[in-house]
């Protein structure tokens, strides 16, 4: 009986013990259910989108109107889409964008990413919004290479962990004698920089980057295409701990392809500087060099008054006058914002000619535009409305735009506009509007040309005040004098 007491209360003990065992495992499932739910909510109910850019004209920058760029104004989208906060960490390389993701300190990487075999590995993404190519860049000054085989014993340097770095990896299979180096402490514009003074032969770019910023770089060009395709995306952690991220983000794509709102912002940063050629910014770069200091404090001043970026009056005037008070063209329009005579006498402008006067009677006219354009158009669509009215009128502006709804467009949109203004030379289209033909064209490339102007002008000001990411030397060195270091 006693041996029965015994085993029954070993029994009864060991029972306990694996209750004991079952609630504390429950209660782990549940603590981790609840952490999870924490997490899956956290982006809403704690009211931010933690994200995590690099710096650069097409991720993240500050001008003076606070943060922007490409990557950056996607992101804004898509946390007003959750309706919440959008808090922004910018690093200086792409291991620190990878790690933090694999720490799950943000919820997503808005940098430029491509999606490759590797990254996936370690990784998952959104939806792909933006196609692209990688180009080897090269000097103009030098000889273009035109095959992998021409690159062989040169200086060729690439940002450490990236897609190009993977590419490189897999042609070397092939082509055993491609060297390069990779470094963690650059971005895009610094190599731009090292190949611009000849520190280096050779780097590689998304066909983004080099669009974004070639008019920064005139004198480097497109060497040839290297690797396949890609596609940008959103990276996320490997670890998901938001479930329901991945299917706001396929709702969040599917939306903005269809309202056209990713169209408008390729556009906005993108579409400008296609039609800009390597001549016109050299020339450009240069008379911001030679020209604009003697007429810079004059272009601010008028600009201050009027209530203009100055910048934006700079592109104007750059793009009527290439700064100069006495142009003069075939038609009679003159000065350095190149005014009509009935335009500088409605504007009560004596001497087309002086600058002051000229700059302020175009600023006038310009304000006065965008009066008259309708109150729901917004920016940064209305002021490329108003350069295209300041260049072709208001009226062949007005009938783009009922062409553009005519043709089921949106007439408040520039990416729209620009695509029906050019129709305005074809009989089939100006026939039945109200001002009759134009050389339709003519406003968009103005338009555009001002707005690469303008952005050169803008990154130009960035620039000065950027802090480059911090120097590591050490991969820098020969291989022989890291090894010694290391055994220091």
């Amino acid at each position: 009986m006693e041996s029965m007491y015994l085993s029954l209360a070993c029994s009864t003990k060991h029972g306990r013990t694996y209750l004991r065992s079952i609630l504390l495992l429950i209660l782990a499932s549940l603590v981790s259910a609840c952490d999870q739910q924490s997490h899956e909510s956290s982006i809403r109910e704690q009211g931010t989108l933690k994200i995590i850019s690099r710096n650069g004209p097409t991720s993240y920058f500050e001008d003076r109107n606070g943060p922007t760029g490409y990557e950056y104004e996607l992101a804004r989208l898509f946390s007003e889409y959750l309706g919440v906060e959008l808090e922004v960490t910018v690093v200086h390389s792409l291991e620190d964008i990878f790690l933090a993701l694999e720490r799950n300190e943000v919820h997503l990487a808005a940098a430029g990413l491509t999606i490759t075999d590797e990254r996936q590995k370690r990784l998952n993404f959104s939806p792909g919004y933006l196609d692209i190519k990688q180009f080897v860049v090269y000097r103009t000054d030098s000889i273009r290479p035109k095959s992998l085989a021409d690159l062989t014993d040169s200086k060729i340097m690439i940002m450490a962990n990236s897609s190009h770095d993977e590419i490189l990896t897999r042609l070397k299979l092939e082509h055993k004698n491609l060297q390069w180096r990779t470094a963690t402490d650059v971005e895009t514009i610094d190599l731009l920089d090292m190949l611009a003074e000849g520190e280096i032969d050779y780097t590689i770019l998304d066909s983004n980057e080099y669009m974004a910023n070639r008019g920064f770089y005139p004198r480097l060009n497109i060497a040839f295409e290297i690797g396949p395709p890609g596609q940008l995306a959103w990276a996320m952690p490997g670890e998901i701990r938001i479930p329901t991220l991945a299917n706001d983000l396929q709702l969040f794509f599917k939306k903005i392809n269809e309202n056209g709102q990713l169209r408008q912002l390729e556009e906005r940063f993108y579409s400008h500087s296609e039609q800009v050629n390597r001549i016109g910014s050299l020339t450009f770069n240069q008379a911001i060099q030679r020209r604009l200091p003697k007429y810079r404090e004059l272009i601010e001043t008028v600009a201050i008054e009027y209530g203009i970026d100055w910048r934006l009056l700079a592109a104007i005037s750059y793009q009527e006058s290439h700064w100069n008070p006495r142009a003069k063209s075939p038609t009679g329009v003159r000065g350095m914002m190149m005014l009509t005579l009935p335009t500088a006498k409605e504007m009560n402008i004596q001497n087309r000619l002086d600058a002051e006067q000229s700059l302020k009677g175009g600023s006038r006219y310009f304000n006065s535009i965008l009066k008259r354009l309708p109150k729901r158009i917004e920016e940064p669509d209305r002021t490329w409305f108003a350069l295209a009215a300041y260049n072709v009128g208001m009226g062949h502006l007005e009938d783009a735009r009922k062409i553009t709804e005519g043709r089921s467009g949106d007439p408040d949109k520039w990416s729209d506009v620009k695509d029906s203004l050019p129709l305005l030379r074809k009989r089939r289209w100006y026939k039945e509007t109200k001002h009759g033909y134009a050389r339709g064209n003519e406003p968009v490339n103005y338009v555009q040309n001002i707005r690469h102007f303008y952005n050169l002008l803008n990154w130009n000001e960035v620039a000065k005040s950027r802090i480059p990411p911090p120097q590591q030397m050490e991969q820098y060195l020969p291989d022989s004098l890291k090894q010694d270091i290391r055994a220091l």
